[in-house]
């Protein structure tokens, strides 16, 4: 009976330590990406900045990089 409430303690601590934060720092990443807006400045997973000109279906951005350099991103990146 000892053993299992040592067991079960050691579930209960590896998902308030691991699991718990990981799904909360995603649900904020998924937030974040839903919140752009055109107008927005941004940083792609490739390390660009630009600001967001225009928002398109299929969760794609138009994302000016330069002026007159506008290119086409998915919103995930």
């Amino acid at each position: 009976m000892g053993q299992l409430v040592i067991l079960v303690a050691m579930f209960a601590l590896l998902w308030l330590l691991l699991i718990r934060p990981q799904a909360r720092r995603k649900r904020a990443q998924q937030e974040l990406l839903a919140s752009v807006e055109v107008g927005d400045e941004i940083l792609t997973a490739g390390g660009l900045y630009g600001h967001v000109r225009a928002i398109g279906e299929e969760d794609e951005l138009e994302v000016e990089i330069a002026p007159g350099t506008r290119v086409r991103i998915a919103r995930r990146a």
